[in-house]
């Protein structure tokens, strides 16, 4: 069965001896390497039949790997029982206990002196070990910290350093657009976003509207990225000289989205026209560095030899 579990909100395959699973999304105990956990049976593949995914593992697998979601087809570990509501009482306990156990973390780092943030803190629901997630802008020897900290609880600790985007993850809220952070809602594998995706979307490149909660660019402008990559494809570049109904011209602008291409006329006058409807006649020139003859280019590369 598929199950999204731990802090982090991993999703996972639990081998399982039930014979009727629950259509609905359900509270599941289950055993993992880090020990007993509790997480949410998935309900978006619910196509199951005795037990059973009626979609073969390769079918799985693709879907994840479309859905650019990391995901092991392997199994994760046993399912162990569904979720009372005792399990569900424990869960919110150890939730309230995690708090306190964040603040004292941050009381030994600071007396230790240590450069980091700690940013959350998972407590397993088996009581096996304390996860504290903290960021730093290099390493850190949390060796004392580590000592210290399982000499107050009596269990076993784990530090696990995190970025901005996975901070994000783990305590965004609200975004701009009404919705919870997608990091948090349902991005599995956060990949790198950059200005080229905001340019070509013709986006405000004004820092704060296009960066999210981590204070990084938004991961929705990932998107439509593909798309806009393919569309453009499709039109000729600025400057290329063009022939039309109203005779030649050359492409001042184009519209991405509604595969439209401006077209400048002699006269100065400008008109928009479907892709589909414009002939290119040639592509503009492009950028070279020009010398006067090949002796000058030899003249330039010598002065620049004396003056190394």
């Amino acid at each position: 069965m598929l199950v999204r579990y731990g802090r982090m909100n991993t999703l996972g395959f639990f081998e399982h001896n039930e014979t009727r699973i629950p259509r609905i999304t359900t509270r599941v105990v289950v055993k993992t390497d880090k020990g007993l956990e509790l997480g949410h049976l998935v309900g978006q593949l619910a196509c199951y039949k005795a037990g059973r995914f009626k979609l073969t593992d390769e079918q799985v697998g693709k879907y994840f790997e479309d859905s650019d979601i990391e995901i092991s087809c392997g199994p994760a570990g046993k399912l162990i029982r569904y979720a009372s509501t005792a399990d569900v009482s424990e869960e919110q306990h150890l939730r309230k206990i995690a708090e306190e156990e964040i603040e004292c973390c941050k009381r030994f780092a600071k007396e230790l002196k240590l450069p980091m943030k700690i940013v959350d803190a998972e407590h397993i629901f088996g009581g096996e070990r304390i996860i504290f997630y903290f960021m730093s802008d290099g390493r850190v020897d949390f060796r004392e910290l580590v000592k210290r900290l399982a000499q107050e609880y009596q269990t076993r600790i784990e530090m696990r350093q995190i970025g901005s985007r996975d901070e994000a993850k783990l305590l965004g809220d609200v975004e701009s657009c009404g919705q919870e952070c997608c990091c948090k809602r349902f991005l599995k594998l956060l990949k790198p976003v950059n200005m080229r995706m905001a340019k070509m979307q013709k986006a405000t490149l004004d820092p704060s509207k296009i960066s999210g909660y981590c204070g990084r660019l938004k991961c929705c402008l990932r998107y439509e990225d593909k798309t806009y990559t393919e569309l453009r494809k499709q039109l000729p570049k600025k400057n290329t000289r063009v022939k039309t109904k109203n005779g030649p011209g050359k492409v001042v602008d184009t519209n991405i989205l509604t595969q439209l291409v401006v077209v400048g006329y002699e006269g100065g006058e400008k008109i928009a026209f479907p892709a589909d409807e414009i002939e290119v006649i040639s592509a503009p020139a492009s950028k070279k560095k020009k010398h006067d003859s090949p002796s000058d280019a030899k003249k330039e590369d010598n002065t620049a030899d004396n003056k190394q």
